[in-house]
């Protein structure tokens, strides 16, 4: 993705949300209201930014993408 995503306030929004949470696994965080509304945000911003997250194996591989860089940075 070329996408610098990172610096995304969504993206942003979404650690801090993930962080103070208190939850442990980013699937599980993404799965619930709050972690779902800041997904959704962050997919609109990418397709502001011209990807087509239409197909579902594009969508899939994204959102794998944003789960591991969570659980990479956000819980540092």
């Amino acid at each position: 993705m070329d996408w610098e995503f990172t610096e995304d306030g969504a993206f942003l929004a979404l650690c801090d949300a993930f962080r103070e949470s208190g939850e442990t696994s980013a699937i599980e965080f993404l799965a619930n209201g709050e972690g779902a509304f800041h997904f959704q945000e962050l997919t609109q911003n990418a397709a502001g930014e011209g990807f087509d997250l239409s197909d579902s194996n594009i969508l899939e591989e994204f959102q794998q993408e944003i789960i591991e860089t969570m659980e990479q940075v956000c819980k540092d």
